[in-house]
């Protein structure tokens, strides 16, 4: 007994903080599977469990339908700021010319820029392209990089020695050789963190699809019709917590299948300034 009071005296903040993170999730949860009835009263186990609420969705609303656009827009714009922000990192961590210490600036300012005062301009320039009511306008930003996963992952390689390009150059091979079989795999913690990131702020993300695919029901994504569906069924909360247990279990499956490289990435990455 003494042990397992000590125990938890000791940890007593970590617990805490887990039973102030689980609650509302084990609340969604219970709540999603009362009866109708139920769901209205201040009852919090439910009096017989309903698992056809969760069906019950599927045929109020065009659920795989916004799941579909999710992933897709989720994916994409995980792939494209890979693909653009890893070399504009190495070239920043790596790399020596003049005005490199302004382009890094450059990105830290970028980071703190609201993104309401580009709203406006960008609408503007993909209105022009006929692009608006797609997720497009959402994905194609990310080809030209994310100032905050090229901060993250420069800081990240900033802790690989430079000895294991330098013996790579040694056997020939070339900067894109380099940076593809040597640094790379080396880069895999922060790749991982960084990708977690940018695909769980998509797969949340409210602003831009309401500003670009509002217009067009059939490519909205999971936020934006969970908003529209607890519109439509706000006297129905089993129904609404149904819809938000949906939207939030591959994000909670997918972050406990991956939380090692991501709390790797997180901890080695900023290690040097």
């Amino acid at each position: 007994m003494k042990r397992t009071l000590v125990w938890i005296a000791r940890h007593c903040i970590a617990i805490a903080l887990a039973v102030a993170f689980v609650l509302p999730m084990a609340f969604i949860a219970l709540t999603a599977l009362m009866p109708d009835q139920q769901a209205m009263t201040s009852a919090l186990w439910p009096a017989s469990w309903e698992w056809s609420n969760l069906l019950t969705v599927f045929d109020r609303a065009p659920v795989l339908t916004w799941l579909v656009n999710t992933v897709v827009y989720a994916t994409l714009a995980t792939a494209l700021t890979l693909l653009s922000s890893v070399p504009a990192a190495y070239a920043l961590a790596r790399y020596r010319f003049r005005g490199r210490n302004a382009a890094l600036l450059l990105v830290v300012a970028i980071m703190l820029l609201p993104p309401q005062v580009l709203v406006i301009p960008m609408y503007l320039v993909w209105a022009d392209m006929k692009l608006t009511g797609t997720i497009w306008p959402l994905v194609l930003p990310m080809l030209f990089g994310d100032a905050f996963a090229i901060f993250l992952l420069r800081q990240f390689l900033l802790t690989i020695p430079q000895e294991y390009a330098n013996a790579a150059r040694i056997d020939g091979c070339g900067e894109l050789r380099v940076l593809l079989k040597v640094i790379l795999p080396l880069m895999r913690p922060a790749i991982a963190a960084v990708g977690l990131f940018t695909f769980f702020y998509a797969w949340n993300d409210y602003y831009g699809p309401l500003i670009y695919v509002s217009e067009r029901p059939e490519n909205w994504t999971l936020s934006l019709g969970l908003a529209s569906f607890k519109t439509v069924h706000a006297v129905q909360w089993n129904l609404t917590m149904a819809a938000t247990l949906i939207v939030m279990a591959p994000l909670i499956i997918t972050f406990f299948l991956a939380q090692k490289a991501f709390i790797e990435g997180v901890t080695l990455t900023g290690v040097k300034g």
